[in-house]
């Protein structure tokens, strides 16, 4: 009898083990699920192709082909803490030899109006609804509209790139990973806050009548030879700090045929990108949609000027602007001003920079 009960007390004891055994591997097993589905729900709007971590040199080069491990383009010359990029040349001293051109006061709109229609890349898309009138209130009777808006509010119309919108892989300027950074809410680094006001000497460069034609043909490159006989023929220069705008002529198609102005535009290639980078600008603007020739001509790329320019250098881009009224004029030299709006963890900016000569 007791060899029996002792048999039993045994059975017993084996099957508790094999239950907490059991118990506890299913219980890890269901934490690593949770852990593993939480990273794929955090991940799941930022994925992107992975893409090696780039490799630290203080050489930048210009992006030859797919670039497929990110080349040496961090840590910025600004330092590795740095999330401001080009308008750290914006010293003073520019806001004053910006403020020194101005000699008749005339001032140019560039930014284009914000209204249903207009040429958008992509999805993205703009909406403006006026609800009922409110009020009234008191005995004066004060009534009034509001509006809302719907739209990628940094990517439409006359759009302003911040560091947050490009990058090569999951790599961002400086290096930064976007895993890190990016969230649903907004960019935790990079956001376009972190920008400020833009006040320094512009400089137009007419390549359209440079080449004497009033519009450059579909995705015509524009190359560093053709920067540079503009420059000269218009006796001009760039220096440091300064806001470069590039005349196309293609921002006539604005509004009057979106389905061209959208399928292709002129633009810099990557030799032109190069030689902007060379003079050490702020900023590129233009009157196409996205600064560089589209399709590249090299049909492997897609973007490149915009990888060199915002991810290797901190240099920013400012779309869709109005550039006709500075061509005729031969406004070639200016004081150039622009705010982005300080929408905390956003890729861009809309606005309507102005030129004063």
């Amino acid at each position: 009898m007791f060899k029996k009960s002792r048999r039993i007390g045994i059975i017993f004891v084996v099957i508790l083990l094999v239950f907490f055994s059991l118990s506890y591997l299913l219980i890890q097993q269901f934490d690593g699920s949770n852990h593993q589905n939480q990273q794929l729900l955090n991940n799941v709007v930022y994925a992107q192709e992975d893409s090696a971590i780039p490799p630290k040199s203080n050489v930048r080069k210009p992006i030859l082909k797919s670039d497929p491990e990110p080349e040496s383009w961090h840590t910025s010359e600004w330092g590795a803490n740095d999330r401001r990029g080009a308008v750290n040349r914006l010293t003073q001293q520019k806001a004053l030899q910006a403020a020194s051109l101005i000699k008749t006061g005339k001032v140019y709109q560039l930014g284009r109006i914000y209204e249903s229609g207009i040429p958008v890349f992509g999805t993205r898309h703009y909406s403006l609804r006026i609800p009922q009138m409110s009020g009234p209130l008191g005995d004066n009777k004060t009534t009034w509209f509001e509006e809302i808006f719907s739209g990628e509010i940094g990517q439409i119309g006359t759009q302003f790139d911040g560091l947050g919108h490009i990058g090569i892989g999951d790599h961002f300027y400086n290096g930064l990973n976007q895993n890190d950074f990016a969230t649903a809410e907004g960019l935790t680094e990079l956001g376009v806050e972190n920008v400020g006001p833009i006040f320094t000497r512009g400089v137009l460069i007419d390549i359209a009548g440079y080449k004497g034609v009033d519009m450059l043909g579909d995705n015509y490159e524009i190359t560093r030879a053709d920067l540079e006989g503009a420059l000269k023929k218009q006796d001009t220069e760039i220096t440091p700090g300064d806001v470069v705008i590039i005349h196309t002529g293609w921002g006539s198609l604005w509004m009057v045929d979106n389905d061209r102005y959208s399928a292709t535009e002129p633009g810099i290639g990557l030799d032109a990108g190069q030689y902007l980078v060379e003079q050490k600008i702020v900023m590129l603007c233009s009157d196409n949609w996205g600064i560089e020739v589209v399709p590249n001509p090299d049909d492997s790329l897609a973007f490149p000027v915009h990888q060199l320019f915002i991810v290797k250098h901190g240099i920013y881009n400012l779309e869709n602007i109005i550039t006709e009224e500075l061509a005729a004029d031969k406004v070639y030299e200016f004081a150039f001003s622009f705010a982005p709006l300080r929408l905390k963890g956003a890729t861009g900016s809309p606005g309507n920079p102005i030129v004063i000569r």
